[in-house]
């Protein structure tokens, strides 16, 4: 391992949220004003995924002030971020979702990707039933 790869390896981030584009986000970003930190939440719709390694950034597009959209990249290992939480997951063809720059309102949703939560946790509470009567 050459140096450069040593160096990246340490601000890799061990555990990271899966991320893929048209999920519903919400980044804590920590914001620095002045001597003050505070956090600062965006929620949108991640629009794409680029880069590996420690390059890795995606882009949240979210719709501001009078319909107005606004889009922010981030860093996935970047000290400044603190926690994401994805919220919904939604079913989308493209890796990139640049077409809903020209979208507004009732075209720009995208259609919600059903998770069937019940046959997961009903698997998990049933105890496994060995026959032992062979």
């Amino acid at each position: 391992m050459n140096l450069v790869e040593s160096v990246t390896n340490e601000h890799l981030k061990e555990k990271t949220t899966e991320l893929l584009p048209g999920d519903r986000v919400r980044v804590h970003l920590r914001i620095v004003e002045g001597d003050r930190e505070r956090i600062q939440v965006f929620q949108g719709v991640v629009m794409r995924k680029r880069g590996g390694g420690i390059n890795t950034s995606f882009t949240v597009r979210r719709i501001g002030a009078h319909g107005v959209g606004v889009e922010r990249t981030f860093f996935l290992h970047s000290p400044r971020l603190e926690k994401i939480e994805v919220v919904s997951h939604a079913h989308v063809r493209r890796a990139q979702l640049y077409y809903l720059r020209g979208r507004t309102g009732k075209a720009a949703r995208l259609r919600e990707k059903r998770v069937d939560t019940r046959a997961t946790t009903a698997a998990a509470d049933e105890p496994e039933t060995e026959t032992a009567a062979e």
